[in-house]
């Protein structure tokens, strides 16, 4: 999985979002402040298309409509706006279009400046982005790759909002947990991705390592020009890919991990090569 996976682009012209507090907005009237803002924002450097085809298959969306403008359109947003949702809905279909048998998980979990107006037309455009490929609530042990298959289903939502309770293709967020480190140092990342493995539930719900760092203001503070990438992300990923090597899929091992800038290292290769270790159980049980 990807952290932010939408934020590949982000809109420096547009006004600050919602997300952010009042004083970053007052600042951001400067436009080298918005410049900055741009630099911490990004946490990806592909497209949604790009990701997939790299293997990335769960993405962490966060969106929200642009307050004061007319109807009800909703954007990604990480401190400036992305594209269009809908616009990254056709993207991500395009791909399972032509590879029938690949499937995602849809992470809807923050929404900014939404009232129920806005969530009818965002849970619209999910409906005629994938139609017939949405997967509908189902205990979690049963949904395996041959089930989506026999089904023809390719996407899991999940929507972090009471509306889902509407509607049978929506799943609860409560169904993924991402239990969020927030820390500047990699050791207490890794011994927090360690205590919340040993406290994920045995059974009933997916689960979310997010195996990255989180600026403090006083990081952005001090690298302001160096960004996100260069100041966090860059040094510390080949301690966090050596950890990931050393886990176990399966029940209480890892189930999805999520990670910035994903192809700076072999992340989701690394990832992917971990069920190898689910195909020898089998085949010694066997």
């Amino acid at each position: 999985g990807s952290h932010d996976s939408f934020s590949y682009w982000v809109d420096e012209k547009s006004p600050v979002g919602p997300d952010q507090a009042t004083a970053i907005k007052r600042l951001a009237r400067i436009s080298l402040v918005k410049k900055i803002m741009k630099k911490w924002s990004v946490t990806q450097n592909l497209t949604f298309k790009e990701q997939l085809e790299g293997g990335i298959r769960y993405f962490d969306l966060r969106v929200s409509s642009r307050p004061g403008e007319m109807g009800q359109e909703i954007y990604f947003i990480h401190g400036l706006f992305g594209i269009k949702v809908s616009d990254g809905l056709k993207e991500i279909n395009g791909f399972l279009e032509q590879h029938p048998k690949e499937v995602v998980f849809l992470d809807f979990n923050h929404f900014y400046a939404m009232d129920d107006s806005h969530h009818f037309f965002l849970i619209n455009k999910i409906r005629s982005a994938f139609g017939s490929k949405l997967c509908s609530v189902e205990c979690v042990e049963h949904v395996t790759l041959q089930y989506m298959w026999e089904k023809k289903h390719q996407v899991l939502i999940f929507y972090h909002y009471p509306l889902h309770q509407d509607y049978p293709f929506l799943w609860p967020g409560n169904k993924m947990p991402a239990p969020w480190a927030n820390t500047t140092n990699v050791h207490k990342l890794l011994q927090f991705l360690e205590t919340t493995l040993e406290e994920r539930s045995r059974y009933g719900t997916f689960h979310v390592s997010q195996a990255i760092l989180t600026p403090r203001v006083k990081t952005i503070a001090r690298h302001l020009i160096r960004g996100l990438k260069n100041t966090l992300v860059h040094r510390n990923l080949p301690m966090i890919l050596n950890w990931v090597k050393a886990q176990k899929p399966g029940v209480m091992g890892v189930n999805i991990i999520t990670s910035d800038f994903v192809e700076l290292v072999d992340f989701a290769a690394t990832v992917i090569a971990l069920n190898d270790l689910l195909l020898e159980e089998d085949e010694a049980a066997t």
